[in-house]
């Protein structure tokens, strides 16, 4: 599966938002809190185009699910179709992929991480092994741990050490090795940094 292999912190910098939910990131942001390149430290921010305000909705959207732009794309269109606001729904489909889920557990510190545990086929979804990152859930479904993965020790520290709270559409249970999902994802459970009615804007001119 494609997943972005390029500079991390310079996206972070850029977006002015820690994308990849790193160390590294979040001391980039604090010590150089402006865009990267030659020009970065005086340029404002403030005087950006609304195209330009657009695109980093969807930029960031894209970053952090780890998502590159054909399979946005396809995930924008399949959103249009489903009842109800656009941008929300948009947010909920990506919310629901199963690497999503494995950082909402605290079983991976971030997304990235997650995915890496769930190609490894570290997860399970209802007793069986699922090694595809996309994978979307459902309601009612279980997503456990593998026995493997249980007793990995990054696994173990991320589960002690993360303090996270556990979203309202998942449910814990089996001492934290498990998640049940409750219910499909509402806007107030989802708590990334992504305008999302911009990305409307942006895909529907």
């Amino acid at each position: 599966m494609a997943r972005y292999t390029g500079p991390k912190v310079r996206i972070s910098r850029r977006l002015s938002v820690n994308i990849f939910e790193n160390e590294k990131g979040r001391t980039a942001l604090e010590r150089r809190p402006f865009p990267p390149g030659q020009h970065g430290r005086t340029r404002r921010r403030g005087n950006s185009s609304e195209y330009l305000a657009q695109m980093q909705e969807k930029q960031k959207a894209k970053y952090i699910y780890g998502v590159l732009e054909r399979q946005f794309k396809k995930t924008y269109e399949e959103a249009i179709k489903l009842q109800g606001p656009t941008g929300e729904i948009l947010l909920q489909l990506l919310e629901r992929r199963l690497d999503n889920i494995v950082f909402r557990a605290g079983w991976a510190s971030t997304r990235p991480q997650a995915r890496q545990f769930v190609n490894h086929g570290l997860i399970q979804v209802e007793g069986k092994r699922v090694d595809i990152a996309s994978y979307r859930v459902k309601r009612g479904q279980v997503i456990s741990l593998s026995p493997k993965a249980d007793k990995m020790i990054v696994i173990q520290h991320n589960r002690d050490t993360l303090d996270r709270s556990l979203v309202g559409w998942l449910e814990a249970g089996d001492g934290g090795k498990q998640v049940t999902v409750r219910s499909l994802p509402e806007r107030e459970h989802i708590d990334v940094p992504v305008r999302e009615s911009l990305i409307v804007e942006l895909y529907s001119k």
